[in-house]
């Protein structure tokens, strides 16, 4: 015969769970605003850049692109915030004036 299952344990388990991965990408998305400089911005300006690039990512698809090209360039670069100034050419931003 075989033991039944403790419903009430495992949905236990699995909530503990969502809210450990929900802890998580909260830290995450905090660390990408510091390591993007963003965090120099106001709450209120930061929320408006967001909300901004959400209503262009809705009617744009070609600028999501550009941001997934560019992101993926801070990315490999390691992160630097000294690249977020330049224009999305990486390669004369570090090196000019």
């Amino acid at each position: 015969m075989r033991k039944p299952r403790d419903i009430d344990t495992e949905l236990k388990a699995l909530q503990e769970k969502a809210k450990q991965l929900k802890a998580q990408r909260t830290i995450q998305l905090g660390e990408l605003v510091e390591a993007t400089g963003a965090d120099t911005l106001s709450i209120e300006a930061l929320a408006g850049v967001l909300l901004a690039a959400i209503e262009q990512a809705d009617g744009k698809p070609e600028a999501v692109a550009r941001w997934t090209e560019r992101g993926t360039a801070f990315f490999q670069a390691g992160g630097k915030k000294g690249g977020r100034k330049g224009t999305g050419n990486d390669q004369s931003g570090a090196s000019g004036a």
